[in-house]
């Protein structure tokens, strides 16, 4: 078994021939589907391929040095980013969600201002669901999509009003390893990005972006010159396409943090953390964290994004239904008071009640950007951010953080969308799939990762080859 990109094992060895039309020194090993090969045909393996040949050493050098020291004149000095496009300088709230079909659909007709699309957290990247994302989205930016709930029977099309649409890709660190590139598995990004663009730019330019776009957001950066990269690719991808540059526009996730100091704070109980249900924006370093963030966007001239309102609706209790929308208002309301832009919410319904929150704390103003410049978070400090939050740690804290660890990676490894699994994953996915094992492995990952002297970065890059399917050319037929 030979080491592919970052070393994540290759599973297969010999050569699976393709049924795709594939430019030279390309490799397909995931299985044929007629609406895929509409996506991968051979110019857009070539823009991915091209992408995947100027950057992948520049991909490796950054990933080898994120342990780094970060650059402190990047953090001094005063510059601005380009100004917002008019299309989306109104973000007060966005849907989040992974790229099935009828996600989509909901998400792009729920009255959220805009909708992030996610080929990361809330997705499983087998081969099916990375292809029928991108055919999906194919549809959502045409404004052809539609889905036909045959339990339901009940047919969902897009209202004339949608949210404006983001992609969120993969982290520069995961790998696609059913594509191969001059004998090596792709960048999992720059597939999902090379795809996207390539097939959608001049739509979504014309009817989303007002002359502008694609939208990104690019998740796990760690590093200056991690962006870098994404500029230079954008750069490239706009004069490969022929459109203005700047025309591509991403929001950035600031989100890690490197796993050596994890397994470091473990050896010292006075760095471990209470039970993660006391861990809320309240604490005195959550509460630092969110103003010096406000501070930095408004004064490089960006949207500052508030937290996620992960609720899922209750749809037979009243009650506590409205109890949940009310303890949503009140975290909305905290973060439009702080001087947040726009906020996420997990379902379309919580949209309303985060948008009345905003609407009537900013106004008809599109955000905060001009009028929040929250100066007063020029005096947080690192004790600020490295300070331990209050409250106390309890067995059943230790059981939840075990379950939610074990139910992610069980619907990760059974090739579910993430979104609304937590806390009833076994009833969603079903017993058919745990008894194929999924369960069982998923608890062996967890173990082998909360015990191991090393930890790496990312939770599921030991598990990503068990969803890895090389499929024989024989199977590929239809």
């Amino acid at each position: 078994m030979d080491l592919g990109t970052y070393g994540n094992p290759t599973p297969a060895e010999k050569k699976i021939d393709s049924y795709y039309d594939v430019p030279e020194g390309v490799d397909i090993r995931g299985r044929y589907d007629e609406e895929f090969a509409k996506i991968l045909t051979k110019d857009a393996l070539k823009f991915v391929a091209d992408l995947q040949r100027e950057f992948r050493n520049h991909i490796k050098y950054a990933l080898e040095c994120r342990r780094e020291a970060k650059r402190r004149h990047i953090r001094e000095h005063e510059w601005v980013c380009a100004p917002v496009p008019p299309a989306v300088a109104d973000r007060k709230v966005e849907i989040t969600g992974p790229v099935d079909r009828k996600m989509i659909i909901n998400a792009l007709n729920s009255g959220a201002k805009a909708f992030m699309a996610d080929f990361e957290d809330a997705l499983s990247p087998s081969w099916e669901n990375l292809m029928r994302g991108q055919v999906n989205l194919r549809d959502a930016v045409a404004g052809t999509i539609s889905f036909h709930d045959k339990v339901r029977n009940r047919v969902y099309k897009l209202n004339d009003q949608t949210a404006k649409l983001f992609v969120r890709v993969r982290g520069w660190h995961l790998p696609e390893a059913h594509i191969l590139i001059d004998g090596e598995p792709a960048t999992g990004c720059l597939v999902d990005f090379g795809l996207y663009f390539y097939h959608n730019h001049s739509t979504f330019r014309r009817t989303q972006g007002a002359g502008f776009g694609p939208f990104f957001y690019l998740p796990k950066m760690e590093h200056s010159r991690e962006a870098k990269i994404w500029n230079s690719v954008f750069e490239k991808a706009e004069n490969v396409a022929g459109i203005e540059r700047g025309s591509i526009r991403a929001t950035v996730l600031i989100e890690t943090l490197p796993a050596v100091y994890v397994k470091t704070f473990r050896a010292h109980p006075d760095r471990l953390l209470p039970d993660r249900v006391q861990v809320g924006m309240t604490q005195h370093f959550m509460k630092s964290y969110s103003d010096l963030l406000i501070r930095t966007c408004h004064r490089r001239g960006v949207h500052a994004m508030g937290g996620m309102a992960a609720q899922i609706p209750i749809k037979d209790d009243p009650v506590a239904n409205e109890a949940a929308l009310e303890l949503v208002r009140k975290d909305k309301l905290r973060e439009v008071k702080a001087g947040h832009d726009g906020s996420w919410a997990a379902h379309p319904g919580l949209v309303p009640a985060c948008m009345e929150v905003f609407d009537n704390n900013i106004g008809n103003a599109p955000n905060q950007i001009k009028t929040a410049k929250r100066e007063d978070a020029a005096n947080i400090t690192e004790q600020d951010l490295l300070q331990i939050p209050i409250g106390g740690r309890s067995m059943e804290g230790l059981r939840l953080n075990t379950r939610v660890g074990i139910q992610y990676m069980a619907a990760w490894l059974s090739g579910t969308v993430v979104e609304e699994e937590m806390g009833r994953i076994e009833k969603e996915v079903g017993t058919e799939r745990f008894n194929k094992g999924m369960y069982m492995e998923a608890c062996k990952i967890f173990t082998r990762q909360c015990t191991s002297p090393t930890l790496d970065d990312f939770l599921t890059l030991e598990a990503y080859n068990y969803i890895v399917e090389h499929h024989p050319s024989e199977s590929s037929k239809l």
